[in-house]
């Protein structure tokens, strides 16, 4: 039964990244490009789990922060970090403008009120001012075209753990119902869920995973998967990926 819960707790709250492998390393690296210079200011991981990416961005930042919703996820990443907050993404405990970057890394999907939260994202991020342009918030969250269902899903009152085949294509009042626990978005849920904050989309795409608990396993055809699928990023099958990938900048 603890096994369940916990499992339970996972899907409702996410899993951080607890390991720095291939596939955490290729996000950082998208992470930085994407913002360029910004990554040496004030840096916000919205969402930072128990630390992994917070923990890199700190080393090129002036100042950085991290909030944790989950309290033991919380108290890990302050355990080893400076400046990790607990609370909820839709109150940021931090002033209007704060930030030149915001990290919201697979966090939006499990938050109780996810327009809120962009709204927050939002205020935090300074504006341009005198030539400098606007903060960016750097966006993954789960791409309702991927085949899978990643988190799980609730059969008869019980929840059922792994990759759930297809449940994202099913119409959203049934898909709901069988993981209320997370969203996953189309270009057209983000499009709408950002509309009319003073944010521009810089870039946005689907990208597929690192994979690397297959590599782990078989390693030949778990690299050969990977290969395939990375390279559909860069044909109109990146629809299929795993998740979005959005950069939005302050106006």
């Amino acid at each position: 039964m603890s096994e369940e819960r916990d499992l339970e707790r996972a899907a409702q709250r996410g899993e951080p990244s607890y390991i720095w492998r291939a596939g955490q390393e290729r996000r950082m690296a998208m992470i930085l490009a994407a913002v360029g210079p910004r990554a040496a200011g004030c840096v916000l991981d919205d969402g930072c789990g128990v630390g992994q990416y917070l923990s890199r961005l700190r080393e090129r930042a002036s100042a950085a922060y991290g909030l944790e919703f989950d309290p033991e996820h919380a108290r890990t990443a302050g355990g080893w970090l400076p400046n990790v907050v607990r609370g909820a993404g839709e109150a940021l405990p931090f002033p209007d403008g704060s930030f030149d970057l915001v990290l919201s890394h697979e966090v939006l999907e499990h938050v109780a009120d996810d327009r809120t939260a962009v709204v927050e994202i939002a205020r935090v991020l300074h504006r341009p001012a005198a030539g400098v342009p606007g903060g960016r918030v750097v966006l993954f969250v789960p791409n309702r075209g991927y085949p899978f269902e990643t988190h799980g899903i609730y059969w008869r009152g019980r929840y059922r753990f792994g990759n759930i085949p297809l449940v994202n294509y099913l119409p959203r009042r049934l898909r709901d119902r069988l993981a209320p626990h997370v969203r996953a978005y189309t270009r057209r849920d983000l499009e709408r869920l950002f509309h009319g904050l003073p944010l521009r989309v810089v870039s946005r795409a689907q990208i597929f995973g690192a994979y690397d608990n297959l590599i782990a396993r078989w390693p030949a055809a778990g690299r050969a998967l990977r290969g395939t699928l990375q390279a559909l990023e860069h044909t109109p099958l990146q629809r299929l990926g795993l998740s979005h990938f959005w950069v939005l900048e302050r106006e």
